[in-house]
């Protein structure tokens, strides 16, 4: 694929990102595309919806599966600012998504390669192609950013119970 093209949907993604930290959720944001447009667009949204599946990338599938009126994601490319975890792995391979950008790998919980890797497993019955560390840099300072405000609101917070 062209790397502009993934940069370009990318910004959107960080876009998205950028989203959730404004709500003090974790800032990680995904795009489903099709043809060339964004079909489907999500931003974590656990703490806010309190539910532990309002993941960025669960929320653009279901965003573009409602768009397209079809659960079968063919000839889609979702991107997501941080490597996708098992659950949305499962996702995106029951969407039948061909197509995966993510910028960021997740040394915690990633599954496409950090943790496990689940997108090329020849025992499912699709595989995900993957590209990885599309405007890396970027999604990863807006990550650190919200972990470090996180960790100075809490210790000030603290600062203020003594």
């Amino acid at each position: 694929m062209n790397k502009a093209i993934d940069e370009t949907f990318m910004q959107a993604a960080l876009k998205e990102a950028a989203k959730a930290g404004a709500r003090f959720e974790v800032p990680i944001g995904a795009v489903v595309v099709a043809d060339g447009r964004v079909i489907g667009r999500g931003h974590n949204r656990k703490e806010t919806g309190l539910d532990p599946t309002l993941h960025a990338e669960i929320t653009a599938i279901r965003s573009a599966a409602r768009k397209l009126g079809a659960w079968r994601l063919e000839h889609t490319t979702l991107y997501v600012t941080l490597e996708p975890c098992l659950m949305c792995m499962g996702a995106i391979i029951q969407a039948r998504i061909p197509r995966l950008v993510f910028a960021a790998f997740d040394p915690k919980a990633g599954a496409c390669g950090s943790v496990y890797d689940v997108s090329d497993d020849k025992r499912l019955n699709h595989r995900v192609k993957v590209a990885s560390r599309v405007c890396e840099p970027e999604a990863a300072r807006v990550l650190k950013g919200f972990f470090e405000r996180l960790r100075s609101e809490r210790k000030e917070k603290t600062r203020k119970e003594f």
